[in-house]
């Protein structure tokens, strides 16, 4: 099983922690994954990180699709995988209405489409078969909307071809996932479990079979983020897990329209979303995570004394062997919980 180590979004000073990364390196981790919200960018962090180590790749959970046109997120992505020796992953999101449309100024409409477009437009930039024009519903290369004046031509990239970047998505809605089965090498899920797979597999596979060209489980990644806790106080330690929770099932979005309540939902948790949810949007904030059931954050988490995460573990290392995920994208702060992972996993 591939390991990842998972960043944290950055507070008010940006800290990066290359100690643990370079550390991760030495153990073998497979990764390292940086974010983006509204505070600073994944790909700024991407050049420090794969600047100051050899093997260890890095990967974007996510590049905000708004932030960049698609031949953008094609340049840089092309330039850090060869400065970098072919070590960087591109993980593309689309990001949700109110950072997209509050922060970016950009609309939020058909964001599955769009991945879609965006990714079709990117695959054709790195392959440099020809001059790149795309006409599709929301990106039109070259561009012939309002406002132009005409003399835009198709371009093809300077830079050599390289089809070998991974391309992934952050998804956990069903036409997301779909799209990603489509169109893209692996998926993120914020939060998964072990237990989940069946949840997603349908998507998935329509994914697949839109694809048509024999693409299946075993040649996609499935990367979900499992925060990794280490401690003897396992309420304390489900405390974090909850607040992750109630953040994303209760204030990541709007009331009709949080793509992580939905999906708790769907994990069986229906009556408690929604009590999250009012709660986390009445400004009760504290409240909200205590009525994260416990059974929830076990599921998608390893939290606890060594031994009850290697216990734990052993549900991922099943899973991994069944082709219902491939990479862990851990979440860790703690140096001990780094080294107790490679333990278990590598």
């Amino acid at each position: 099983m591939r390991l990842g180590l998972s960043l944290n979004y950055s507070g008010r000073k940006l800290t990066i922690p290359m100690d643990m990364i370079k550390r991760a390196e030495a153990l073998g981790y497979d990764s390292v994954w940086a974010s983006e919200a509204y505070s600073s960018d994944a790909i700024s962090v991407a050049g420090w990180v794969l600047g100051q180590t050899e093997r260890i790749k890095f990967g974007t959970a996510i590049m905000q699709l708004p932030a960049r046109t698609p031949a953008m997120a094609a340049m840089t992505a092309m330039t850090l995988s060869q400065l970098s020796g072919g070590r960087f992953i591109m993980g593309l999101g689309a990001s949700g209405p109110q950072v997209v449309e509050g922060w970016h100024g950009q609309p939020y409409n058909k964001p599955v489409s769009r991945m879609r477009e965006y990714i079709q437009i990117i695959r054709a930039i790195m392959a440099r078969e020809a001059p790149v024009a795309f006409d599709g519903d929301l990106y039109q290369l070259p561009y012939h909307g309002a406002g132009s004046v005409g003399l835009g031509k198709p371009l093809k990239s300077i830079l050599e071809a390289d089809t070998s970047i991974p391309i992934y998505t952050a998804s956990i809605t069903p036409a997301g996932l779909a799209c990603a089965a489509e169109v893209a090498d692996g998926v993120f899920p914020i939060f998964y479990s072990p237990e989940t797979f069946n949840i997603i597999k349908p998507e998935l596979q329509r994914g697949f079979d839109k694809a048509g060209n024999g693409k299946g489980f075993n040649d996609f990644d499935i990367a979900p983020m499992v925060p990794v806790i280490l401690g003897d106080d396992l309420d304390g330690c489900r405390l974090l897990v909850k607040h992750f929770l109630a953040l994303y099932i209760g204030g990541m979005g709007a009331r009709k329209k949080n793509f992580y309540n939905d999906f708790a939902k769907k994990m069986g948790y229906e009556a408690e979303a929604v009590k999250i949810q009012d709660l986390y949007l009445d400004g009760k904030k504290e409240e909200a995570a205590a009525a994260v059931p416990d059974s929830l954050a076990d599921e998608i988490s390893l939290i606890g004394s060594k031994e009850r995460i290697a216990d734990r573990f052993e549900a991922w290392k099943a899973a991994y062997k069944d082709q219902q995920v491939g990479t862990l994208l851990l979440a860790i702060q703690q140096p001990e919980a780094l080294e107790l992972m490679a333990e278990l996993a590598l």
